[in-house]
């Protein structure tokens, strides 16, 4: 009962900010953030994170689109407890999955990615605080530096934090070149990063890998996780998983198969019906694009 009742605290939003603590399990939490745009309202947190809490300190994952946001995200953990954040996990090279790092390198925690996210990371910060400068504006980003993570890994990493046997495996390219998914197998909990979206439309774009993120899904989706934090959105099932991020990344790869193999042009391909998952935010913005993506990748293919 006591569980019960902390979890629906712990579910309603704050009136205070733009994010909301969901408790998970007892020692893990999802901090979700909103589903449409970086804002200043939501100092570029527009996605979901996450962060383990262990007699050790905190696990972090992910850090927040900016210094300011970072601090928010701490505010939340501190509301749950008064152990400091330890380490952090950046699962990817998206703005809002590293750029609060200096916030939390600065007070002593170690910094954790996939070497594939880091060159991402290096290769798109500058475009990346360009973008974050006109979305959130120039005055919220004070202090908002590019800081990297002190250790990186290849494919996979494992390591325990008070008691808590925590693995992070980089399968391959998905929505960025290094995104990565972090598993807790004792909790069967699953931290997906920008690998899964949920309620909202994943967005392919010139860093992301279609067919690579198929892939990536099911790799993830192998060890059947009984909680799932996605990298969009609140917790969730392997089943909302599948549904929202994968059943549509293999709908517009085998809609624009068929596309092309009519013998099409790319300037036509708003022609194709993606009516069935218009029930996902952003779909007016993005199902075009992400149409002309998937096209311009599978003529290389």
């Amino acid at each position: 009962m006591l569980l019960a009742a902390l979890v629906t605290v712990f579910s309603q939003p704050r009136a205070d900010d733009t994010l909301s603590l969901r408790q998970v399990t007892p020692e893990v939490y999802a901090i979700v953030g909103e589903l449409g745009n970086r804002s200043p309202d939501n100092l570029g947190n527009n996605a979901t994170f996450g962060f383990v809490v262990t007699p050790d300190g905190v696990l972090l994952i992910d850090s927040g689109g900016s210094y300011r946001g970072a601090r928010q995200i701490e505010a939340l953990i501190k509301s749950v407890t008064d152990k400091p954040v330890v380490t952090v996990i950046n699962s990817g090279g998206q703005d809002h999955r590293w750029l609060g790092n200096i916030y939390f390198k600065e007070r002593g925690a170690r910094i954790i990615a996939s070497a594939a996210a880091v060159e991402d990371q290096k290769a798109r910060s500058r475009d990346q605080l360009i973008m974050l400068s006109s979305l959130v504006g120039k005055e919220n980003l004070e202090g908002t530096d590019p800081i990297f993570a002190d250790k990186t890994f290849s494919a996979e990493m494992s390591f325990t934090l008070g008691r808590v046997r925590v693995e992070i495996r980089h399968v391959g390219q998905a929505h960025t070149p290094g995104d990565s998914f972090v598993w807790l197998p004792d909790q069967g909990v699953m931290f997906s990063g920008d690998i899964v979206y949920v309620d909202r439309m994943p967005g392919v774009g010139a860093q992301s890998s279609s067919n690579s993120w198929i892939a990536v899904f099911e790799a993830m989706a192998g060890y059947q996780p009984r909680h799932l934090v996605p990298g969009h959105g609140p917790p969730t099932t392997l089943a909302q998983a599948q549904r929202d991020t994968l059943d549509y990344l293999v709908f517009l790869r085998n809609a624009v198969a068929a596309f092309m193999g009519d013998g099409n042009d790319i300037s036509d391909i708003g022609s194709i019906d993606q009516s069935r998952f218009e029930y996902l935010l952003n779909h007016e913005t993005l199902a075009g694009r992400n149409a002309q993506q998937v096209f311009t990748e599978m003529e290389w293919e």
